[in-house]
């Protein structure tokens, strides 16, 4: 069982195990070890965080445990995850290193690592990772290093360019546009890019002080930006997270268009450009059966995979996928790079409305969401659903009821000993009832 690697890397508490600033140095120390073993010599990093104020000491405990091992390490200061990826590649770095706890609040922090490939390194890695890091020497101590970030402004032009190359074509003159960028590490990075192609740009939440990052703004906190796009009378708003991996959008109306929404605007546009391999947009058990049927409307398959960007991007390169993603607005774009890039995706949604000369709420029509009820039952064990032959069937005849017009998920809570009823349909009342109908059921054999 891994205990200090999640799906998203190292997170918790900046300051606290193990984010304290010995165990980063081990964990520094420890990947350049077995990269040497596997490489056959000292490997190359480079490291980039966002604006926490955890980051510049929790990147120099790394390097300093990195160069303990022989390691070569750079900074590119503050740039975004996905920013962070590409720079490993474009670079020739054997290993990418970002410090971010993406949409957390300030007391946190992370750490997670990705190949040159811009894929996550493999779970295997992490294990030994980790077991270095249990087992280790507690007592090591690690001699003061300084972060090497002489070619940080060159890594993150290079970035810029790398990102903005295939959208040349795109023109936002007379497109007013509001960003929101969540005191993160687009601060920076996101005005400048739109700026770039011609946009009128209201920047908010775009001065971070080490602790405001996404503190009531970003991706989670959208109020800010509906109201900033209403009061400018922009044609369009647009939401990052701390680490910019994901994005949230506003239409001219203040509307919020979420991740499944942006998925039916790009799904739409591949798909009319014979784009779209295979006619199938990847997603997770959590987008509305809403996006679903508006796709299947369109000759489009919906396939979805369990929650985690992780798991979207195993199915997109196991399908040769063009597009898929979350509601939270974390899309990947497989041809363009393996991690989510909000700044990217935007770009695409930009490119999708222009073209098309729609507004962007008018690039949403025909995605109908549908009304959606959840009911939390606490179980004193969690038993297979199918292997409970009165849940099982009462799943069944509520699925058949449902009849294509609405969707149940049902699945125990990870961390707590909770079974969790998910319903969609056309009719709030009439899921309500259902949903409840089933918990009743599973109250009666779990509870």
């Amino acid at each position: 069982m891994k205990q200090l690697f999640g799906t998203d890397g190292i997170r918790g508490v900046a300051g606290q195990f193990p984010l304290d600033e010995k165990t980063v140095g081990i964990l520094g120390f420890s990947l350049v070890r077995r990269m040497r073993e596997k490489l056959g010599r000292d490997p190359r990093l480079v490291t980039g965080r966002d604006t926490r104020e955890s980051g510049s000491w929790i990147e120099k405990a790394f390097h300093c445990g990195a160069k303990a091992a022989g390691g070569v390490c750079e900074s590119a200061g503050i740039i975004t995850t996905p920013g962070v990826a590409a720079v490993t590649r474009l670079f020739d770095f054997d290993a990418g290193v970002v410090i971010s706890a993406s949409h957390n609040p300030f007391e946190d922090n992370g750490i997670k690592v990705f190949a040159p490939s811009g894929k996550k390194i493999e779970e295997s890695a992490e294990r030994l990772l980790e077991t270095d890091i249990l087992e280790s020497d507690k007592t090591a101590t690690f001699d003061d290093c300084l972060v090497d970030d002489t070619r940080a402004g060159e890594f993150v032009q290079a970035y810029i360019q790398h990102l903005t190359a295939d959208f040349r074509d795109i023109s936002l003159a007379n497109f007013k546009m509001a960003i929101d960028c969540a005191n993160g590490a687009a601060s920076a990075i996101a005005p400048e890019i739109f700026r770039s192609f011609g946009a009128d740009v209201t920047a908010i939440n775009d001065k971070p002080d080490g602790r405001n990052i996404n503190k009531n703004c970003g991706s989670l906190h959208l109020e800010q930006l509906c109201a900033a796009v209403v009061a400018e009378k922009a044609d369009f708003g647009v939401a990052y997270d701390g680490d910019a991996d994901r994005a949230l959008f506003v239409d001219e109306n203040g509307t919020i268009i979420d991740g499944d929404a942006t998925l039916w605007i790009m799904g739409k546009y591949l798909h009319d450009r014979h784009q779209l391999k295979n006619d199938t947009i990847v997603a997770t058990v959590m987008s509305n059966i809403g996006l679903e049927i508006a796709l299947a409307s369109r000759g489009v398959k919906l396939l979805r995979t369990a929650v985690g960007d992780k798991y979207v991007l195993d199915e997109l390169l196991k399908t040769g996928g063009s597009i898929g993603g979350e509601q939270s607005g974390h899309l990947i774009f497989p041809q363009k790079s393996l991690v989510g890039d909000g700044i990217v995706t935007t770009l695409f949604v930009l490119k999708a409305i222009r073209e098309s000369g729609k507004t962007a709420s008018e690039s949403t029509a025909g995605f109908l969401r549908y009304p959606q009820t959840l009911v939390n039952v606490r179980v004193r064990e969690k038993q297979p659903f199918d292997s409970v032959a009165p849940i099982a069937a009462a799943s069944r005849q509520i699925e058949q009821e449902l009849d294509g017009t609405g969707r149940l998920l049902l699945r125990y809570s990870g961390t707590e000993n909770l079974a969790r009823v998910m319903i969609e349909g056309k009719d709030q009342a009439d899921i309500e009832e259902k949903a409840n109908r089933l918990a009743d059921v599973i109250t009666a054999n779990l509870g």
